[in-house]
């Protein structure tokens, strides 16, 4: 992942990007506004949030007229993250996954790229190195997580923004975000429960 990492944020120094939430509004026609303002949807969410991603004046120009009933909100990132902007991080990222020997996975994974799960080691990496400029399908992952059962979703990011989503995306599906140390009782607890 440093590799990842550092090949990414090289790639987003080179031009000036962002990213936006989109939140709010009607999906189609904010993915159409979206798109036609020279932006990409890198990131999918459900729950009312599409993130836009390009270059920063069409980014202010989106802001500047945003979709019917929705709101633009500026992300604090250094780039336009899932884009062709970072196409330069993924030689560095491909030939460092080409070195790795994936072993197979023993518990579902699910792709963030496509929302299903992942059938292989192998696969695995590739996918890791397509996302790198390939919109995030959060949205995806979420039904595919319905349709499968999921009763209770824990989240380890500190931030707690995909039990948000998944709140508002998974009806009836309860969340836990692990934010402080005393979140990890009602992890326990579910995980118990659900045996």
């Amino acid at each position: 992942m440093g590799v990842r990492g550092r090949a990414m944020a090289a790639a987003a120094a080179a031009a000036d990007t962002g990213m936006a939430a989109v939140v709010g509004g009607v999906p189609d026609e904010v993915t159409a506004a979206i798109v036609a303002a020279g932006l990409v949807p890198a990131n999918v969410n459900g729950g009312g949030q599409i993130v836009a991603a390009g270059a920063r004046a069409d980014l202010e120009a989106l802001a500047a007229a945003s979709p019917a009933k929705a709101r633009v909100i500026p992300l604090a990132v250094a780039g336009a993250f899932h884009t062709r902007y970072m196409a330069p991080a993924v030689p560095d990222v491909a030939a460092a996954a080409g070195a790795l020997t994936p072993a197979e996975p023993t518990l579902t994974v699910l792709s963030n790229a496509t929302g299903a799960p992942v059938p292989s080691g192998p696969r695995a990496l590739e996918l890791l190195v397509d996302q790198i400029t390939h919109p995030v399908r959060w949205d995806r992952c979420q039904e595919t997580m319905v349709s499968r059962g999921v009763t209770t979703t824990i989240e380890l990011a500190p931030g707690g923004v995909l039990s948000g989503l998944a709140r508002r995306s998974m009806p009836g599906v309860a969340t836990i975000a692990i934010k402080k140390p005393a979140d990890l009782d009602s992890a326990i607890a579910a995980i118990k429960e659900s045996r």
